[in-house]
C-alpha cells in the first residue's frame, strides 16, 4: 500500500507542513490551509439537484491495489447516491504514457468528472488538458499537474493528512511507553514528499511533545529487504532501546524478525500503514504496538462529493485532507474497514479473539 504514496514525489516543493508541535499541520500547493474530507458533504438538496442530470464519472488511477480499490469504492458509492453512472476505471501500472492513453480512451465515453492521481506533473499536465477543453471537472488525488490552477483546472487536490499520520504514530509510540524511554527512529532515506512528511512529523511530535522519550538511535532506509540488517545493528549498539518508530509496514517486519532473533519482546514497534505480518504480531501481544493508516474509502468518498459540488457550479476547497486513525488490537477488525472497506486478513481476525 506504500507504493501508492510514493507516487506523490511530484509533491515535494509543492505540499509543506506548518511547524509547531501540536499545532502543525499539512498545508496546500500554495500554503492553503487543510479542509477536513469530513466537511465536504452532499446536502439533500444537492442529490436532488444532480440526480436527473446523467452525469457521467470516469476514475482514472495509476495503479491497482488495495489502497486505489477502496478509494474506488468510496467513489461510487458517493457518486451513486447522486446517480452519476461511472463509465471508465482504469489502472496505468505506474506508467504516464498509458495513462495518458487511458485519458484519451475516457473521454470517448464524454465524462462530466475525472478523479484521477496524475503520475508525472508534465506529461500529466497535457494529457489532461483535452479534458479541461471539454469542459470535465477535474479532482485530483494526491498529485497536481504542473500549472494547474485551483478553480480554473482543478476542483480540489484530496490526500492524507500526513501530518496526523506521523503524530498518530508518535502519540501511539508514547502511551505504549508510558511518556518515557530511549526510541530508535528508522526513517525513509531517499526524496518522497509522503513519507518524509510522515516520518518528520513522528519526530517533531516526540521531540516537542513528549520530553521524557529521546531519540537516541537514527537509521535510514531505502531498501526494505535491508530493515533486518539495520535493525540488528542498532539494537548491538542500543539493546536498550524501549520503542523503535519504522517508516512503513514493510519494513517493520524486518525489524519484528530482528528483535525475534534476538529474544527481544521489551522493545515497542509502531509504524505507518496496514500489512498482515505486522498485524498479526500486533493482536497477538508482541512488540507491534499500533498502526496508524489513512482513510482511502473516505479518500473516494470526498473526491466524488468534490466532483459533484463542482458540477453543480459550487465553491469547492483547493485542498482536501481525509484523516489518519490509529489501528491497535482492540480495535483492528474495525480498523482495517473504516481504512481500506473491506475485512481484516482472516489470520489477523482469528488471533484478535
Amino acid at each position: 500500500m506504500l507504493i501508492d504514496r510514493l507516487v506523490a514525489t511530484a509533491l515535494a516543493g509543492s505540499l509543506m507542513l506548518v511547524a509547531g508541535g501540536a499545532g502543525a499541520q499539512t498545508v496546500g500547493p500554495s500554503g492553503e490551509t487543510a479542509t477536513p474530507s469530513a466537511e465536504v458533504r452532499l446536502s439533500d438538496a444537492d442529490l436532488a439537484a444532480v440526480k436527473e442530470k446523467g452525469y457521467k464519472a470516469a476514475l482514472l488511477w495509476h495503479t491497482s491495489s488495495d489502497f486505489t480499490n477502496a478509494v474506488t469504492a468510496g467513489a461510487k458509492d458517493e457518486f451513486a447516491r447522486a446517480g452519476i453512472q461511472i463509465v471508465a476505471t482504469t489502472d496505468a501500472g505506474f506508467d504516464a504514457a498509458r495513462q495518458r492513453s487511458d485519458i484519451e480512451t475516457a473521454l470517448a465515453a464524454k465524462p462530466n468528472v475525472i478523479l484521477s492521481l496524475p503520475l508525472d506533473p508534465v506529461t500529466s499536465a497535457e494529457a489532461f488538458r483535452q479534458a479541461l477543453t471539454d469542459g470535465t471537472k477535474l479532482v485530483l488525488l494526491s498529485n497536481l499537474p504542473k500549472g494547474y490552477k485551483h478553480g480554473a483546472d482543478y476542483a480540489a487536490i484530496v490526500t492524507d493528512d500526513l501530518f496526523q499520520m506521523g503524530k498518530q504514530a508518535a502519540d501511539a509510540l508514547a502511551k505504549a511507553l508510558d511518556g518515557k524511554g530511549k526510541v530508535g527512529y528508522i526513517f525513509h532515506d531517499a526524496s518522497y514528499y509522503v513519507t518524509n512528511q510522515r516520518d518528520q512529523a513522528f519526530k517533531t511530535t516526540i521531540e516537542k511533545d513528549y520530553p521524557g522519550i529521546k531519540i537516541v538511535a537514527e537509521q535510514g532506509i531505502s531498501d526494505p529487504a535491508r530493515a533486518e540488517e539495520l535493525a540488528s545493528a542498532m539494537l548491538v549498539q542500543h539493546p536498550d532501546l524501549d520503542g523503535i518508530y519504522v517508516t512503513w509496514a514493510e519494513p517493520a517486519d524486518g525489524v519484528l524478525s530482528a528483535l525475534r532473533a534476538s529474544g527481544n519482546t521489551k522493545t515497542k514497534i509502531v509504524t505507518l500503514d496496514l500489512a498482515e505480518p505486522v498485524a498479526l504480531d500486533m493482536v497477538k501481544g508482541g512488540n507491534v504496538t499500533a498502526l496508524v493508516a489513512d482513510k482511502a474509502y473516505e479518500l473516494g468518498r470526498a473526491m466524488a462529493a468534490v466532483g459533484v459540488k463542482a458540477l453543480l457550479g459550487q465553491e469547492t476547497p483547493a485542498f482536501v485532507v481525509a484523516p489518519a486513525l490509529t489501528v491497535t488490537k482492540q480495535n483492528v477488525a474495525q480498523g482495517w474497514k473504516d481504512s481500506l472497506n473491506r475485512d481484516a486478513p482472516q489470520s489477523v481476525l482469528d488471533a484478535a479473539k
